[in-house]
């Protein structure tokens, strides 16, 4: 590769980054008019879907999120999966820039506050999910997630040793044509809406 190349490349990449910048604003932004019922509503569907999809849960490790921003608040299916038998994790930023750590939750667990005032586990321990469900900005038809840009869950999941079973979870409005996906993207296997699982990806899950 040549300067030109390297120069060309890094501009391809900056002119992504904003788009995404711009684009990761809206979708947010239409994220949060949705009405409290329509987020509940849309985010009983999408646990429905969750469950019919991963089936038996017991004995696996299924690492979650405290919701954020207007995303699907599964906080309760969580207790669901726990009471299921599944050991249910969070993700806790350590430092910037570093994979995450998923550690491990259950109700009535003590909660401190977290990098963005999200709460984390104030015990537990740090576990290797055997699922993650990451919460998605926006989803394109290949499965790539747009996230909030701090390139936390590729970083995580490129750094684990075992790949675990990676679901992403949205709003059905949050479909985009593409992410213009770069090198380090990773893709979800399947996504999980209010309409249901994205087909193309539960065949690769």
């Amino acid at each position: 590769m040549n300067s030109h190349d390297i120069a060309l490349g890094t501009l391809e990449h900056d002119a992504v980054m904003r788009w995404r910048k711009a684009e990761r604003q809206r979708l947010m932004a239409e994220r949060l008019l949705l009405s409290a019922d329509e987020r509940r509503c849309h985010t009983e569907v999408i646990a429905r879907h969750l469950s019919d999809a991963l089936g038996s849960v017991q004995g696996r490790t299924v690492g979650v999120y405290w919701p954020f921003r207007g995303e699907p608040n599964l906080r309760a299916w969580m207790e669901q999966m726990h009471a299921q038998g599944a050991r249910c994790a969070l993700p806790v930023v350590i430092e910037r820039h570093a994979p995450l750590v998923f550690r491990t939750w259950r109700p009535g667990a003590a909660m401190a506050c977290g990098v963005w005032k999200i709460p984390v586990p104030a015990d537990g321990v740090d576990v290797l999910p055997d699922i993650v469900v990451s919460p998605v900005v926006g989803f394109d038809p290949a499965g790539y997630r747009l996230g909030y840009g701090g390139g936390f869950y590729d970083r995580t999941l490129a750094a684990m040793a075992r790949r675990p079973l990676v679901i992403g979870v949205g709003f059905a409005m949050s479909a985009i044509t593409t992410i213009h996906p770069l090198p380090h993207d990773i893709p979800m296997q399947f996504i999980v809406t209010e309409h249901g699982c994205s087909p193309e990806q539960q065949q690769r899950a």
